[in-house]
Order: structure tokens, then C-alpha cells, then sequence
């Protein structure tokens, strides 16, 4: 029996609360994993990502690979100390990077041969290196490589594809092997169309995973062919077992997949958004780039938590975002973590109270609706 248990405590409609518990430490779900693409959550310290409320990170196969390679940091002790996170950590197969990153990829039966972003070197990642690679850093949560078609891919080649997807995905398990205190998840492909994703989801299932991801999605198909490919791939998920769908996203997003069971998101959209000087607060999303920012001696937001709000100004996180000041990547990061966070936290409470469906109607109405109109910012 696996030492890594997945136990629902509430659920409301489809919407599902629950604790995955793992030798490193429990994470309560629905979950939000920072993405830590190098081995660091950019602009933030391991313990302020922790205070901001994560339980979880993600790291990223393809750029550990790369630089500084998966062999040295096993050589150091593995991810988790190298990047002083001592708890969980799940890593993604590179599978998406290689499409989105890499040059002159060249994808056989075998494996993916691909030129480095960083240097132009060829490399070479196949499902079981793949799987060599996570193992070499440690990660608790480890995913099976897959191939990502681009958006706007026909039915005919996402059909194929797919069958690739799940013959990678055996091959994948093979290789986890055993593995005491870690786990291996699926991930359902299929682009926009239900009957592949189906396909996809009992295929996996007939492999047998511990988890499901749901991949493919948030690469341009929009919100409303996104939650309909939900709708349709849901069922065909087993309930007692989490569900990630990879790559998700903005606070809308993750409250719509939440209502439809989804346990588990990572985006790299908080951190980058902190970076270029956007906040997320309850109105919406703030641009602190704005000249109407510049004297405001309010905080950003009143009732968050974080270092951003409780000791500094709008007018002082404006003037260090136009300076171009490294704190305010610092500060911004901080807070939209924290938000993200507490948005996973809220929900959470509300599933558990039954009230799930209330919570996303007043959520939505204030962070897209009048309420917010009133708080936008123009773009940068």
C-alpha cells in the first residue's frame, strides 16, 4: 500500500476538500503549487512561500535537466535540500517545455531529441529518462512524460498524439518503479474533444496511477472551452484519487476547475505578474505601474496578510515597480502568493460549509463584475 493517501473530508457538488498526505508533510486541498522552475520560487525565500501558505511546490524537469543537471543536484543531496524546501515537491516531465521552449524538435516512438534553449545543445528525454531525471532529484510527486500538442492542432493529430501520450504513459510507470515515500501521476490528454479525453482518462486508468493530471488545457482554447473539456473529463476520473490540471491559472480559472473537482493547480502567473508589477487583489487585478498610484497611502489591499500590505503604501509599491527596484518584485511576488493562498483557503472553508456555489458567485462578482470595474487598472 502506498505511504502517500489521498482522504477526502467534504465535498459540495463536484467541488472536493481533502488532505494528500505524504512523508514530507500533508497538503490540504484544493492546492495552489508556486512554481519553482529552477529550484527557486523567483524573488521569493523558502520560508516566505511557506508563511505565504504553500504546502507544495513544483519543480521544472526540463530547466533542472538543463542547468544545472539532475545528476549534480543528486550529487548535493537532491532538490529538497538543495533549494532548502523540506517539503513536498512535485515535478513535471519537461514534456512542455520541450514543446514551447525547445528548437528543432524531432519526436519518435523512442523519445523527444530536442536543442537546448540555453545553449543550443542537443538533448535527448524519453520516458524513462523522464522518470530518471525526477527520481536523481527527489521529487514526492513525479509525472509521466507526455506529448503537448500546440494549440490549434486537428482532431486528427491530437488523436495521434494522444496515442503516443498513452503509450509514454506505461512506459513512464515502468520506469517509476517502486519508489517508497513517492508517487507517480497520469496525465489526460486529448485537447478539446470529450471523446478523447475520455479515452485518454480510462486508459490511464487501466495503467493505474495514484493521481490524474489534466493537461493540454490553458494554451489558448479560453475559459469556456477549458471548463467544458472539464465537464467532460471529470467523470471519467476516479474520485478517490487527485486531480491536477497543470498550468492553471488565473484566480477565475482556479475557482470555475475547483467547482468541477479539480484538487491541485501550479501556474507561474503570481510570480511573473509580481515581476512586471501586477497585483491580485479581490477587485481584480491591480496595475501599480498606474500614475494614479502614485500618491495613494493606502496599502494595497487592508485585510491581507502579507509584508506588501501590512507595512508599505500603494504609492511606495508604485514608486520601487517605476524605479524598477528589485523589492518590488520581492513585495508584489509576496502578496500575490499570499493571495493565491488565501483564495485556496477561503475555498476550502467553503467547501467544507457547504457553500462552495456562494462563494464563487460573490468571488466572481467582485473580481470581474461592477466592484471591480471600479478598481481596474489599464495595462502597463
Amino acid at each position: 500500500m502506498s505511504d502517500i493517501r489521498f482522504e477526502l473530508s467534504a465535498t459540495d457538488g463536484a467541488a472536493r476538500t481533502g488532505v494528500l498526505s505524504t512523508p514530507r508533510g500533508e497538503i490540504r486541498t484544493p492546492a495552489f503549487m508556486p512554481v519553482g522552475t529552477a529550484g527557486t520560487v523567483k524573488a521569493m525565500l523558502p520560508q516566505s512561500v511557506r508563511e505565504a501558505g504553500a504546502d507544495i511546490l513544483l519543480g521544472n524537469t526540463y530547466h533542472l535537466m538543463l542547468r544545472p543537471g539532475a545528476e549534480r543536484i543528486a550529487r548535493l543531496g537532491g532538490l529538497h535540500k538543495f533549494m532548502d524546501w523540506q517539503r513536498p515537491i512535485l515535478t513535471d516531465s519537461g514534456g512542455f517545455q520541450v514543446m514551447s521552449l525547445s528548437q528543432l524538435r524531432k519526436i519518435t516512438e523512442e523519445g523527444v531529441r530536442f536543442q537546448s534553449h540555453i545553449d543550443g545543445h542537443s538533448e535527448f528525454l524519453s520516458p524513462e529518462r523522464a522518470m530518471e531525471i525526477q527520481r536523481l532529484l527527489g521529487s514526492d510527486i513525479q509525472m509521466v512524460l507526455d506529448e503537448c500538442p500546440a494549440f490549434g492542432a486537428t482532431e486528427s493529430e491530437i488523436e495521434k498524439s494522444l496515442a503516443l501520450s498513452m503509450r509514454w504513459a506505461r512506459r513512464s510507470k515502468i520506469a517509476f518503479g517502486e519508489q517508497p515515500g513517492r508517487t507517480c501521476f497520469g496525465i489526460v490528454q486529448g485537447g478539446v474533444f470529450p471523446h478523447l479525453r475520455m479515452r485518454s482518462a480510462l486508459a490511464l486508468q487501466e495503467i493505474g496511477f495514484e493521481g490524474y493530471a489534466v493537461g493540454g488545457l490553458a494554451v489558448g482554447e479560453g475559459q469556456t472551452a477549458m471548463f467544458d473539456t472539464l465537464d467532460a473529463s471529470m467523470p471519467h476520473l476516479p474520485a478517490d484519487r487527485p486531480r491536477y490540471l497543470m498550468g492553471v491559472g488565473k484566480p477565475d480559472d482556479i475557482v470555475g476547475a475547483v467547482l468541477r473537482g479539480i484538487d491541485m493547480f501550479d501556474c507561474v502567473l503570481p510570480t511573473r505578474s509580481g515581476r512586471n508589477g501586477q497585483a491580485f487583489t479581490w477587485s481584480g487585478p491591480l496595475n501599480l505601474k498606474n500614475a494614479r498610484h502614485a500618491e495613494d497611502q493606502s496599502p494595497l489591499d487592508p485585510d491581507c496578510r502579507c509584508p506588501a500590505c501590512r507595512q508599505f503604501s500603494r504609492a511606495y509599491l508604485h514608486h520601487v515597480v517605476k524605479s524598477g527596484e528589485i523589492i518590488a518584485a520581492m513585495l508584489l511576488t509576496w502578496h500575490n502568493l499570499t493571495f493565491y493562498q488565501d483564495l485556496m483557503a477561503r475555498l476550502r472553508a467553503a467547501i467544507s460549509e457547504g457553500r462552495a456555489g456562494d462563494f464563487a458567485a460573490i468571488f466572481r462578482d467582485g473580481y470581474s463584475g461592477d466592484n471591480a470595474a471600479k478598481y481596474a487598472d489599464s495595462p502597463a
